[in-house]
């Protein structure tokens, strides 16, 4: 099973970098399975979607502002149960949801992942030019980390 693991955000918005620095610390860290592949994005909609051709599972790691939990606190969803089709970065202002792109592509007969899962990280300033996360979602980055390597097990 090919799973492909995406660390979403800009690492130049403060906590919006979340995904990546947990994408990065795993592949720093090592040990993932064989069939695991890591990358970083900026971009939701069809680009997401592109990326996601050709692998079985995809798990993507992105900061959330809901103001409904506290920050640092970690979320996994199925994106078949997210009911906000424009979810934080997995849409883009200049194209579509990637629910709508995921239908367009596998209307298109393309090969794309039958289970996707965002480790949802609850962030506060994602919007500030800074290459720092506060403190909260910083000590957040180790649990996901953990339960990134859960989820591909």
């Amino acid at each position: 099973m090919r799973t492909l693991v995406i660390g979403l955000g800009n690492p130049i918005l403060g906590d919006d970098g979340v995904g990546w620095r947990i994408a990065e610390e795993l592949e720093q860290e090592g040990g993932l399975p064989s069939g695991v592949d890591i990358v970083c994005l900026a971009l939701g909609g069809i680009s997401l979607m592109e990326a996601l051709e050709g692998y079985d599972r995809a798990i993507i790691i992105d900061a959330i502002v809901t103001h409904k939990a506290p920050p640092g606190m970690i979320s996994t969803i199925h994106i078949e149960d997210l009911t906000d089709p424009f979810f934080s970065h997995l849409s883009s202002t200049h194209d579509t949801s990637l629910q709508n792109a995921l239908r367009i592509g596998r209307e298109l007969g393309i090969h794309l992942p039958g289970e996707i899962t965002l480790v949802a990280i609850e962030s506060q300033r994602v919007y500030d030019f800074s290459e720092s996360l506060t403190p909260l979602v910083a000590a957040a980055v180790p649990e996901a980390v953990r339960l990134v390597h859960e989820l591909v097990k």
